[in-house]
């Protein structure tokens, strides 16, 4: 699928990036095959203290509104009680009712990015993804959203794949660069992006206008949706332009990563002319 092999002979010479990535870049290191997990109600806490990025928070169902549940509620980390056979199928250790995912990569300031591009005298280009769940396709989209130039990736904290080791061999390393932004309410993040002077399109295979009649040599956010309903209602009564890709054959639809490189391409086709 969008898991392609790697490229034989050796390296060509990439164009110098428009992005400033010095601010968001993170240091290069192996990826292990397992996520990164922290067990216990101690050790859990002051990880949230010390300030690590958290992608989610499992915990006992039998357990109340322990310490360590309220801090993670006030960092914006999702929490999920689960029964406890879930979660000794993670560590037969003593996890004490608490597991959590440290992430895989630091999250970025969507509105400090934004300004960073406006100052630079850049134009924006950030990509949504509403409810992408699988985890190669959400690596395949930030490898290609990297390679374009994109200059953010925007999910939703609940209901999006884990940013997790094959989330990172998947994006080719593209998510040691790209900075990813999590925010709560896509809606509002919407909002935001429009009164920033951003032009929001959604893009679904529900309108007859496709992305070669619109214009995105502008500051633009482009919304891709999940596999498998699109984007939400919600989402797609708020953009401000719909566009979908010419199907000509028997299939519907194309893969999400698939349609996401036709339509950054196509942004940067118009960009570069």
């Amino acid at each position: 699928m969008e898991n392609d092999s790697p490229r034989g002979g050796p390296p060509r010479p990439r164009p110098s990036n428009p992005r400033n990535q010095s601010q968001y870049r993170r240091a290069e290191s192996p990826q292990t095959t397992k996520p990164d997990i922290v067990f216990g109600i101690q050790s859990v806490l002051e990880t949230l203290r010390a300030g690590k990025e958290i992608d989610r928070l499992l915990v006992q169902r039998e357990l109340g509104n322990i310490e360590v549940i309220e801090f993670a509620r006030m960092r914006g980390v999702p929490v999920q009680k689960v029964p406890t056979e879930k979660l000794d199928r993670i560590t037969r250790k003593n996890h004490q009712g608490v597991i959590a995912f440290v992430a895989a990569v630091h999250y970025a300031k969507l509105d400090n990015i934004v300004a960073d591009v406006f100052e630079r005298g850049q134009t924006p280009l950030v990509l949504l993804l509403d409810r992408i769940t699988d985890v190669r396709n959400f690596g395949a989209i930030a490898r290609t959203a990297e390679a374009a130039g994109v200059h953010a990736l925007v999910i939703p904290t609940r209901g999006a794949a884990q940013i997790n080791a094959d989330a990172m061999k998947t994006s080719s390393g593209a998510l040691n660069f790209l900075p990813v932004c999590r925010e709560d309410d896509l809606t509002q993040t919407v909002r935001y992006l429009q009164q920033a002077g951003l032009r929001v399109v959604g893009c679904t295979e529900k309108v007859s206008q496709t992305i070669y009649d619109l214009d995105f040599t502008g500051p633009t956010a482009l919304v891709l949706g999940s596999e498998e309903d699109g984007i939400s209602d919600e989402l797609l009564r708020l953009v401000d332009d719909l566009a979908s890709l010419p199907m000509f054959g028997r299939v519907g639809s194309l893969n999400v990563s698939v349609a996401n490189g036709v339509v950054l391409y196509e942004a940067l086709r118009q960009r570069q002319r």
